[in-house]
């Protein structure tokens, strides 16, 4: 259901991308270009249907936050890659 809830955001008018990772916790983020892009993508309907799917089946607990990114900084250096 990510998968497929990524590839439908994906063509959503003012997606920018997605970022997730799950090790024991799951956290996915995803970015928008404004609150009424955020809007349509919460009414889109197969997304609604996979809330409700998520909320009966995989989830006890989530949290939506809704915030904007100021700053962006990244780095590599001194990074060595996992096994």
């Amino acid at each position: 259901m990510a998968k497929l809830m990524e590839e439908l955001a994906s063509v959503q008018p003012g997606f920018l991308g997605i970022e997730s990772a799950k090790e024991g916790l799951g956290i996915t983020v995803s970015y928008w270009k404004d609150l009424n892009s955020i809007k349509l993508w919460r009414e889109n309907i197969h997304h609604q249907a996979a809330q409700k799917q998520g909320k009966k089946v995989w989830y006890k607990y989530y949290k939506i936050r809704i915030a904007n990114v100021e700053r962006e900084y990244e780095s590599s250096q001194g990074i060595t890659p996992l096994p």
